[in-house]
């Protein structure tokens, strides 16, 4: 077999592709922050209802205007909800948070309503979605463009309004599978 010369790459690259989980050991190396994702459903009953999910693809797309990027889980009730709702908001987790991160990641977990009863949160203006007390930063949306993307929807929203009410506290991070505290 001939060694390819340096600077060079093989040319099979359609035959290439890791693996599920040579991908989840990779990229779990990768730090990130910690949001709870928010939306008020108005068609769901009486009230509407509050939904939520824990997530760490998020991101800043550009200044101006002012957009950010959630990746979400197609055919989850996060993505049924925002193809119909397009005002969302975001809450960025403290260290103190991880109870919260904790619960609305769980599969099969109780519903929103009652997570949202033992939640501190106020009402955003722009959205009407749940804001976390004592969160790093919030921001409101309104969705701009919605992508399907493998086994996940990209929302990239308008940011609408964005507040830090703890500037102090501490992130609260997800690296190798777990929650953890910056430092």
């Amino acid at each position: 077999m001939t060694q390819p010369q340096p600077g060079t790459f093989p040319t099979r690259t359609d035959q290439l592709e890791a693996t599920p989980d040579e991908f989840r050991a990779a990229l779990s190396r990768l730090a990130a922050g910690v949001v709870l994702l928010t939306v008020h459903d108005p068609e769901d009953g009486p009230r509407g209802e509050d939904v939520g999910m824990t997530a760490t693809a998020f991101l800043s797309v550009s200044l101006e205007p002012p957009l950010v990027l959630v990746s979400v889980r197609e055919d989850s009730r996060m993505d049924e909800v925002l193809s119909r709702v397009d005002h969302w908001a975001v809450s960025v987790l403290d260290d103190g948070h991880r109870h919260i991160a904790s619960r609305f990641a769980m599969k099969g977990r109780v519903s929103d309503r009652l997570l949202f009863a033992d939640t501190a949160h106020r009402r955003g203006e722009a959205s009407g979605a749940p804001l976390v007390e004592g969160a790093l930063a919030t921001v409101e949306c309104r969705t701009e463009q919605r992508t399907a993307a493998g086994d996940h929807t990209l929302l990239i929203g308008r940011v609408l309004t964005a507040s830090v009410p703890a500037p102090d506290a501490r992130p609260l991070l997800y690296f190798r599978g777990g929650y953890r505290p910056l430092g």
